[in-house]
């Protein structure tokens, strides 16, 4: 099965997406959070034949909730209605600290490749 990884903020949201067989994420998109994001997303899955999407989990290394978890929860539910595919939440800590290492020097951009280290995360914990 393919996934695909969100990696969610207010300005902008990176996608990845995994190979067929749901073991490697590929950085694939960045988007502006803005009023054509949902249908962009759900036009990839569409193209790409998701199965699972995997948004990332904003909550605090304690479980709480930080100013942006309930926009994401949000987020969350209307990407599900918008696509019809099961979306889950995933740890997303550190994510876009280990994809700004890997970026380009110079480079504004890195929500893409968090959503890749997102969703690899979760690709490897479920072999588990």
């Amino acid at each position: 099965m393919r996934y695909l990884g969100v990696d969610y903020g207010s300005k902008r949201v990176g996608i990845a997406v995994s190979d067929a067989e749901g073991k490697i994420a590929f950085p694939r998109a960045e988007f502006s959070n803005d009023d054509t994001l949902l249908s962009s997303i759900a036009k990839i899955a569409a193209q790409e034949g998701v199965g699972k999407i995997v948004v990332g989990d904003t909550r605090a290394f304690g479980g709480g909730e930080n100013i942006i978890t309930p926009q994401v929860e949000e987020f969350r539910a209307q990407l599900e209605k918008a696509t019809g595919i099961e979306c889950k939440f995933a740890f997303e800590a550190g994510s876009s600290v280990e994809a700004s290492r890997y970026a380009p020097e110079g480079s504004e951009h890195s929500n893409d490749a968090a959503a890749a280290f997102i969703l690899q995360r979760y690709l490897d914990f479920r072999k588990q």
